[in-house]
């Protein structure tokens, strides 16, 4: 069985719309447990994401990044990156916000940097924009054209489920089950690999190209 977490901050509810969706199409592969977590739960359920095989990170974008309680919780996973407890776990992201760009980007990058740091393995949407024409249509998946992770743009004067267009959420469903493929064979592969012990290693130790 392989684990994924998925660990976002609700917002106005439209981000936990799509940690929903995410979770549906990474519980569509078999032998997958799908766990989600919220940042008001996370002090309490750090353990879930340390054995988790896959973390899944969402947050709303604000003011050009990603939430104030989301980065909070980034700021509090610094024992997790101390002892490198999530080094070679799969990760991946995904955020909303109202306006159609909103410096969406730079949330994805945010948490591309961050599970960088703690050594993860990320993994983008890998959908071709618009379904595949450079006219975008409503329907699409992927109509905002993102790489690094699954965007939606929300209309805040409506409820969370409606805010949430359906294109965006088949687009949160299929990160989620592109995240599971990939961790299942991450993890098989991961069974038989040679991992080399590079720690502290200097150029004298190491052959240059």
């Amino acid at each position: 069985m392989i684990s994924i977490a998925i660990v976002y901050h609700a917002g106005l509810g439209d981000t936990e719309t799509q940690a929903l969706a995410v979770a549906q199409g990474a519980a569509s592969i078999e032998d997958t447990i799908v766990r989600l977590l919220s940042t008001d739960e996370t002090d309490e359920r750090w353990a879930e994401l340390d054995e988790a095989d896959a973390i899944i990170f969402g947050a709303p974008t604000s003011m050009g990044s990603a939430s104030s309680p989301y980065k909070a919780f980034m700021e509090a996973s610094a024992t997790a990156w101390l002892e490198q407890r999530w080094k070679d776990k799969i990760a991946a992201g995904f955020t909303s916000s109202g306006p159609r760009d909103g410096d969406k980007p730079n949330t994805l990058a945010q948490l591309a940097s961050f599970a960088a740091r703690h050594g993860m393995i990320w993994v983008g949407l890998g959908l071709m924009p618009g379904g595949g024409s450079r006219w975008s249509r409503a329907h699409d998946v992927n109509r905002l054209g993102g790489f690094l992770g699954a965007i939606a743009q929300t209309e805040p004067e409506e409820g969370a489920c409606q805010a949430v267009p359906a294109s965006d959420r088949a687009s949160a469903a299929l990160l989620g089950r592109r995240v599971a493929l990939t961790a299942h064979r991450w993890m098989r592969g991961k069974g038989t690999a040679h991992e080399d012990d590079v720690a502290g290693a200097t150029t004298e130790e190491t052959p240059l190209p």
